[in-house]
């Protein structure tokens, strides 16, 4: 199954045979049809928070979902200082994770890893593990674009200064406790809530 934060709305996508407990509006995908009727109307209909297209082959269904928007791929960090602080970013009045565009022909953690460090001002985050990515959408310059986030725990050992990079609108770089997190969590995406959980 496939979870894409619409508007901080919810679309899943998942195979017909799935036994799911769902409430809300299931609409039955076939192959050949458009899905662009539906992204619309429930783009109007912010009452609906959720919707659930099911299909007999998911990944038919997931390609086809994906067509109708541009797609892009971005990887970021939820990285850990030796505090145990999580790094966050605050950007366009909200709180954010470190993240960014990955670069054509440039490998997906080393992506993570350089936006991190890009965007904070630090060097030297490492790699922990792969988390489970995110998918979210937006509009930007007339269409909706599907943006899917690679994820990664990252630990930074390092005492360096953060520097926020203003020219990506990055207006504060810090370390945040759980003591300060619950500020984090009201101000923040639904799709980052779900990687901070």
């Amino acid at each position: 199954m496939y979870k894409v934060f619409f508007k901080d709305r919810l679309i899943f996508l998942g195979d017909k045979n799935e036994s799911v407990n769902f409430e809300g509006m299931v609409y039955a995908w076939t192959e050949g049809e458009s899905l662009e009727g539906l992204i619309h109307q429930f783009d109007e209909e912010e009452h609906r928070e959720q919707i659930f297209v099911v299909a007999d082959d998911l990944e038919a269904l997931f390609a086809h979902f994906k067509s109708c928007f541009k797609y892009i791929e971005a990887a970021g960090g939820k990285v850990y200082n030796s505090n145990h602080e999580i790094l966050a970013i605050y950007r366009l009045d909200k709180w954010d994770l470190p993240k960014g565009k990955v670069e054509k022909g440039e490998e997906i953690p080393e992506a993570a890893i350089r936006e991190v460090e890009e965007e904070c001002g630090i060097s030297g985050v490492e790699i922990e593990k792969e988390l489970n990515s995110t998918y979210h959408t937006y509009w930007m310059k007339g269409k909706f674009v599907l943006k899917r986030t690679y994820w990664y725990q990252m630990t930074y050992s390092g005492c360096e200064e953060l520097v926020p990079q203003t020219e990506e609108d990055i207006q504060e770089v810090k370390w945040l406790g759980q003591d300060n997190l619950q500020a984090f969590k009201t101000n923040t995406y639904a799709s980052i809530l779900e990687v901070i959980a």
